[in-house]
């Protein structure tokens, strides 16, 4: 299995171009042979907590339907964020377009303090990709030891995390990931945003880890692209 992260630059708002944007790099993706990608954190639209509840869709909101085309026609599994409609608020998700299934979604649990006045933790978190022990992360989640001690737990063998991060919570991200690969025995890979958001500029840096805690690849703080990883071989490689 090929495991791919996303480094992409969102538009403030524009959900149509955010996924425009998307479908550029999903199809680089395809040719590069991914078997699933994951975007940064809030995707598509941006990590814009104070706009959250004018741009909150759901998961099965139209827009999103050439995501899931693209999926069904070239069995990828894609993995984008949205603020997401919820009973009582609004969820930090990624919506899961799996190849000719039901869409599925994994809402952030563990919210920072500066997220809790926009969202609310999410519940609906059973998540399957392949059949692989593959477990996720949503930015701050990564910081929570319990997050990292249930995917450990749980039988996970793949890390991903979405995130949104500036220079210096990319720093202490690939240090905390690195040592969540070490102490758990699991891959990890990291999928960051570059450009502004909210009041903080995304600084890039997708990375991907070995078990053993090793940064096998790194994005640099500004270019769009991805990283894939050949879960078998270990080979990496980056596209920019």
């Amino acid at each position: 299995m090929r495991v791919c992260v996303a480094q992409s630059k969102p538009i403030k708002e524009d959900i149509v171009a955010n996924i425009e944007q998307h479908k550029k790099l999903i199809h680089l993706a395809i040719y590069s042979k991914a078997d699933v990608i994951v975007f940064p954190e809030l995707s598509i639209t941006g990590y814009e907590p104070t706009l959250a509840r004018g741009l909150a869709m759901d998961a099965s909101d139209t827009r999103l339907d050439s995501l899931q085309q693209i999926a069904d026609l070239h069995a990828i599994i894609i993995g984008a964020g949205i603020p997401m409609k919820c009973r009582n608020g609004i969820n930090i998700t990624m919506v899961l377009f799996h190849p000719n299934a039901q869409r599925q979604t994994y809402s952030k649990q563990y919210l920072h303090a500066d997220e809790k006045p926009f969202f609310v933790s999410g519940e609906n978190n059973a998540t399957c990709i392949r059949g692989s022990n593959v477990e996720l992360a949503i930015c701050y989640e990564i910081s929570v030891p319990e997050h990292s001690a249930n995917a450990g737990k749980n039988g996970g063998k793949i890390y991903l995390a979405s995130v949104a991060k500036s220079a210096k919570g990319v720093k202490a991200a690939h240090q905390t990931l690195s040592g969540i690969a070490a102490k758990y025995g699991m891959t990890v890979l990291m999928a960051n945003s570059v450009g502004p958001s909210d009041d903080f500029v995304g600084a890039g840096g997708s990375a991907v880890w070995n078990s053993d805690g090793i940064l096998l690849e790194k994005m640099d703080s500004e270019s769009e692209g991805f990283l894939i990883l050949d879960i078998e071989t270990q080979e990496t490689f980056k596209v920019v």
